[in-house]
């Protein structure tokens, strides 16, 4: 059973609840140069951080550890699908009617979706989804479509991903 207080402190910790709470954090050049060095490698020393841009390895752990509680970062081992079994990704476009957060909240509890974002233009919400096959993705779908609200998916399979960094945001 989940408490209302429980479920109220695991609102505060999702990353739109910080940036609304405001952060004491500020992203200075020396910030987004410590972001640069952990996107390049995120196992990387303290102290070898501090060596590339000119602050001690204290300072660098104190600033990673403001960066990470304020929401700016999360430090985690990003694994490639297709060497996890999971060989069929996919995007899928929604179209929903009544209380589209709550048919986002229902969709981003499911295992096998990785990404939910509620949209503008031709669909209401996008959720990437990573499964082992065909019949895999087609028992996704019918767990998609049986959700109260959604009217309509479209997906697009991925048959070769060209491009995914996620080093935006200093420049």
């Amino acid at each position: 059973m989940t408490t209302r207080s429980g479920a109220a402190a695991r609102d505060r910790d999702t990353p739109d609840a910080r940036r609304r709470e405001g952060n004491s954090v500020v992203l200075d050049a020396a910030a987004k140069r410590i972001i640069e060095q952990l996107q390049q490698d995120g196992r990387r020393s303290y102290a070898e951080i501090g060596k590339a841009v000119g602050l001690s390895e204290a300072a660098v752990r104190q600033r990673v550890q403001r960066l990470r509680e304020s929401g700016y970062i999360q430090i985690v081992g990003v694994t490639d699908p297709l060497m996890m079994g999971f060989p069929r990704q996919s995007m899928i476009g929604l179209k929903c009617t009544g209380d589209i957060d709550k048919v986002a909240e229902r969709l981003a509890a499911i295992e096998e979706i990785d990404y939910v974002v509620i949209t503008a233009g031709s669909f209401d919400i996008l959720v990437e989804a990573v499964c082992e096959d065909d019949d895999h993705l087609l028992e996704l779908l019918k767990r998609i479509r049986s959700i109260s609200g959604v009217l309509t998916t479209e997906s697009f399979v991925y048959l070769k991903l060209r491009k995914q960094t996620y080093s935006w945001g200093t420049r």
